[in-house]
């Protein structure tokens, strides 16, 4: 199969390495994807979202893909790559234009939205997305879409997220090593929340957190858009860290212990077990309670979280939340994370898998650490509907990476 209609999707995670390859489904607003292959490896080339070695990186790049492209069977569209982290900077800014006539065009929004990006972003930054927050017309506020209402002064408020240059170009450089081209570099919770989150979630108000390997992403959404975003330097590595140093074993069996034995609570029944420690060349075969790996989780995830419950209050949306949190990432699969996060966060808690306009091979993506890459599939089909709409009703000039459009949906 030719890659028409076909989109791929990568998530250069700290743990892990993903690839997604879909096509596309539906169409206008309700756009979806058809899961065909999915590669999935691990990784040591990527630190709290940052490429730190280029090669170990890359090969990880070619086992993802080529994995996912054996499954689907087709030729490899280019990529959507997931990015995200503390490089990645978001901030407001404000738009003002004078209305050419007393009806407000598109042409008027377009002006509007052009002074609103028309800032600097330093030599060291690009551009990723810009997000209309709204719009107001002659001092009314609250306006989402002002085509057609009568005024002279249009207003946006734009939310502007760039990233530092080295870590895109670092990203461009791996996936070309690895022979793919991308097609775009995607805020990863902007993608997720495409996967895992519903419209009235978006709309009521809701947090979403990625517990990931190497960072915790806490995404906030309100009005159907993204009100705040910010990456913690907590995850997943540092609960592996901490199982390190508790139980006296290397790295790899701290994480093969935490994936088989992990949890964040001890139920009545397990508190009694016990769990065979790897041996090392100057010890034998050792024990230990379980309880006590399951306090180590516990005591750093409770820490993360308390973290993340931090940035919620710090953007003033506590208590403004009625959709509650969701969850997602590797670390959202970890029995008992979703009780804590309720206690934590004193709302509903729920694990986010991806289930939104997703068909195919469902039950090989049916995880909370999917959540991104299905999601920059999903983030790719509507670029790809977008543009074969733009071609269909005969306008040919494409625009770039960062497309208005993204408005009616974040």
């Amino acid at each position: 199969m030719k890659p028409e209609g076909l989109v791929a999707a990568l998530d250069l995670g700290s743990a892990k390495t993903c690839a997604v390859i879909a096509d596309v489904t539906g169409d206008g607003r309700d756009v979806g994807v058809r899961v065909l292959g999915v590669g999935n490896t691990r990784t040591t080339g990527v630190k709290r979202g940052v490429v730190r070695d280029i090669e170990e990186t890359t090969r990880s790049v070619e086992r993802a893909v080529r994995d996912a492209q054996r499954m689907a069977g087709v030729e490899v569209p280019p990529l959507y790559c997931g990015i995200a982290g503390e490089h990645v900077h978001t901030r407001v800014s404000p738009g003002l234009a004078s209305v050419a006539s007393e009806e407000i065009s598109r042409a008027d929004i377009e002006r509007v939205d052009d002074v609103a990006r028309a800032v600097s972003l330093g030599d060291d930054y690009e551009l990723l997305h810009y997000l209309p927050q709204e719009y107001k017309v002659d001092e009314q506020d609250g306006i989402s879409d002002p085509v057609g209402m009568t005024g002279l002064r249009l207003e946006v408020e734009m939310c502007l997220i760039s990233v530092q240059c080295k870590t895109a170009i670092n990203v461009r450089k791996v996936v070309g090593k690895a022979g793919y081209h991308v097609a775009e570099l995607v805020l990863e919770p902007l993608a997720a929340s495409l996967a895992v989150l519903t419209d009235e979630e978006k709309d009521l108000g809701c947090a979403l957190i990625d517990l990931g390997g190497g960072l915790t992403n806490v995404s906030i959404f309100q009005d159907g858009k993204l009100r705040h975003q910010a990456s913690l330097p907590f995850a997943g590595s540092h609960v592996t860290n901490d199982i390190v140093h508790g139980l006296g074993v290397t790295q790899a069996d701290a994480e093969r212990l935490k994936e088989r034995w992990g949890a964040v609570f001890t139920t009545p029944d397990g508190a009694a077990d016990v769990i065979e420690l790897p041996g090392t060349p100057g010890q034998g075969t050792r024990q230990a309670k379980r309880e006590l790996l399951v306090h180590i989780i516990h005591q750093r995830l409770d820490e993360t979280l308390g973290l993340a419950l931090g940035q919620i209050e710090a953007s003033g949306f506590s208590g403004r939340l009625p959709a509650g949190v969701i969850l997602t990432g590797g670390g959202a699969r970890l029995p008992g994370i979703v009780e804590l996060a309720r206690e934590v966060f004193a709302t509903p808690v729920r694990t986010g898998v991806p289930d939104q306009r997703v068909r195919g091979l469902v039950d090989s993506v049916h995880a909370p650490q999917f959540a991104v890459p299905v999601g920059l599939a999903l983030y790719g089909a509507r670029q790809l509907m977008h543009v074969n709409d733009r071609r269909n009703s005969g306008v040919h000039k494409l625009v770039g990476p960062v497309k208005r459009w993204l408005q009616d949906f974040f």
